[in-house]
């Protein structure tokens, strides 16, 4: 009999539960521990999620031998930190997006990934997701022609949200929600970037609070986007190709594609899901039981790529962290 791996889930916050959720309903995988740094917080988890394990600290969690894979859904500044030492423990790792604040800090986790043999993977959800799947084919089918811009926003009110709102907390729009237009304009255009255009608005803290900016890529393609944490945006993304285009509605977890091509308009919605995180969760598996270190769907290679040009958007506003 196959057996399952067992998943400790570091920090919990509301991200959390819905990967506690996710786990219980998994067939590879059983929800071993609960690990917070209030042991009260850990043992309600626990208990309201069927965990057999509760740990009111992160270090006594990653000694225990018998955890497989480390969910890290610690505040972004964290993540990083968290995930060596799950590493230095041999634990595989998953962590909540953005894996790390700044792409120095992602290499570092990733090197030392690979010289213990272990997994680590960003859970960019978006890019594991069976729609996003049918978006990449369609644009490699040639249905739409040669892409040839891409144009994506995201955002909501969130300003009463700390961890959004600290610089110490590594706090601003970009990291928790404009990595999603980030990540789907890369999707669609695969290319290295040449140019970077952009601005943001500042809090009196020094996080962006709003911000736009236009990629472009070396064959002279486009990339036209932004996130905001104080307006309410349509998160609707487009790819515009030579022969038609596709209309992604809601791109941080898209329910519905719009093809226009060849004088025709399709539509797809997005297939049942339990919670929209069983695919990132079971291609962690599946890396994991072949012995790799990273996904297909979300590969190393990318979380750097898209933390490096996060860094320059920073860079250009003048946005520094305190600790970095």
């Amino acid at each position: 009999m196959k057996t399952k791996l067992n998943i400790a889930i570091l920090g919990l916050g509301g991200i959390a539960r819905k990967m506690a959720a996710t786990v219980k309903e998994s067939e590879n995988a059983v929800l071993y521990a609960a690990a917070s740094r209030s042991i009260e917080k850990a043992e309600a988890f626990a208990k309201e999620f069927g965990a057999e394990k509760a740990y009111g600290s992160y270090e006594e969690m990653a000694a225990d031998e018998s955890v497989d894979l480390v969910y890290i859904a610690t505040p972004h500044a964290f993540h990083a930190e968290n995930a060596v030492m799950c590493l230095e423990n041999g634990k595989h790792v998953l962590v909540e997006k953005p894996l790390a604040v700044n792409a120095e800090q992602a290499e570092r986790v990733f090197s030392l990934a690979e010289r213990k043999g272990l997994f680590a993977g960003e859970a960019m959800w978006s890019r594991f997701q069976p729609i996003q799947k049918t978006i990449n084919e369609i644009i490699k089918s040639g249905r739409i022609g040669e892409v040839t811009q891409v144009t994506a926003f995201t955002g909501g009110e969130m300003t009463n949200v700390k961890r959004l709102t600290e610089p110490e907390l590594a706090g601003g729009a970009l990291l928790d929600v404009g990595i999603y237009p980030l990540n789907f304009a890369s999707m669609a255009i695969n290319e290295p970037v040449a140019r970077i255009d952009t601005n943001a608005e500042l809090s009196e803290k020094g996080v962006d609070l709003q911000n736009a900016f236009i990629l472009t890529y070396e064959s002279g393609k486009m990339a036209v986007l932004g996130s905001s944490m104080v307006s309410e945006m349509d998160s609707k993304g487009v790819i515009y190709g030579t022969e038609g285009r596709i209309e992604a509605e809601f791109i941080i977890d898209i329910f519905r594609i719009t093809v226009y091509a060849d004088g025709k308009k399709e539509i797809t919605e997005r297939p049942p899901q339990t919670t929209g995180f069983e695919y990132e969760l079971e291609a962690a598996i599946k890396a994991i039981e072949r012995g790799d270190t990273q996904t297909e769907e979300m590969p190393h290679g990318e979380t750097v790529k898209m933390l490096g040009i996060m860094d320059e958007l920073r860079k250009r506003w003048g946005v520094r962290y305190p600790f970095e």
